[in-house]
């Protein structure tokens, strides 16, 4: 499944390319996200809990940046195993663009599933994927705007 979205942040493209790059700001903003541990350079190692129509998984798996073009855009490319309720992956390619009020993110997200996750419908899972990948790029917009400025 595929998903398209933009997020207009009001910060300066600089300041939203090295939030992409944190990973505490990261952790904040992955719905369910119990641990995220790495660096940009190695790849992240995350948990994640989630609760999809009646089956409720938690998620280990791994997260890497890809294709870094600073500050203009990089993928970020993500995979993790639930045990018996089965597997997500996917990646999200993100650009950033300069705007008078600060910066618009455009991000276009592929996911993929299998398990048990994949017998529960795909209006049900599309959806999910949906509210997955807005709710993070919102959070994300929010943890941007509401971070102290550095001098």
């Amino acid at each position: 499944m595929e998903m398209n979205g933009s997020q207009h942040i009001q910060a300066a493209q600089a300041i939203v390319w090295k939030a992409l790059l944190d990973p505490a700001v990261l952790k904040d903003c992955v719905p369910g996200c119990q641990e995220l541990t790495g660096t940009t350079e190695t790849g992240f190692e995350a948990t994640v809990v989630q609760r999809v129509g009646p089956v409720k998984a938690t998620f280990k798996g791994t997260v890497t940046l890809d294709q870094l073009n600073e500050p203009v855009g990089l993928v970020l490319q993500g995979e993790g195993k639930g045990g018996a309720a089965g597997f997500a992956k996917g990646n999200a390619r993100v650009t950033l663009t300069p705007s008078e009020e600060g910066t618009v993110l455009v991000y276009q997200v592929e996911a993929h599933i299998g398990g048990k996750l994949a017998q529960l419908g795909s209006r049900l899972i599309d959806g999910f994927a949906k509210k997955m990948a807005d709710d993070f790029f919102q959070r994300f917009k929010t943890a941007v705007e509401n971070r102290p400025v550095e001098a």
